[in-house]
């Protein structure tokens, strides 16, 4: 009597070549930051921006967010936090040179009004990603979505 099918070795033998092939093939597919993990970031920078505008309207101070496009960082004035983003994202910031009679150009600077020195970071992986602007006068808070395309 014969019977259809395939035989226990058969089966182990074409798992192990499709292990082969997918070992041979994954490591050299490109791994990248996704798009929403742009937007988590974006959404991580804006939030402590916010934070120290906040942080200036509440203590009735000036309060500065460094900004480091070099080592793609933005670093609060208030809290200490920090947000580095990955090195497969492009890290871009107009900031204003001058700002309430002085120079700025590394900083987003936070009145006690809520105006600020305004300024734009921009990041983007593959000319899609995420722009955050600061504005100058109401001192708000934006993250839109940005394409370089």
């Amino acid at each position: 009597m014969r019977q259809d099918g395939f035989t226990l070795f058969e089966v182990v033998c074409v798992v192990a070549i499709i292990s082969i092939i997918a070992a041979i093939i994954l490591p050299g597919l490109p791994r990248g930051t996704s798009r929403a993990r742009i937007e988590a970031y974006a959404l991580e920078a804006a939030t402590i921006l916010k934070a120290d505008r906040n942080a200036a309207i509440r203590r009735r101070t000036e309060v500065v967010t460094q900004i480091d496009a070099r080592a793609r960082s933005l670093h609060s004035g208030i809290s200490g936090r920090s947000v580095r983003m990955p090195e497969d994202v492009l890290f871009e910031a107009s900031l204003a040179a001058r700002c309430n009679g002085r120079s700025v150009g590394t900083t987003i600077n936070f009145f006690s009004s809520g105006m600020s020195c305004g300024g734009a970071i921009i990041l983007t992986r593959q000319g899609i990603g995420y722009q955050i602007r600061v504005n100058w006068l109401t001192g708000g808070i934006e993250v839109a979505p940005f394409s370089s395309l």
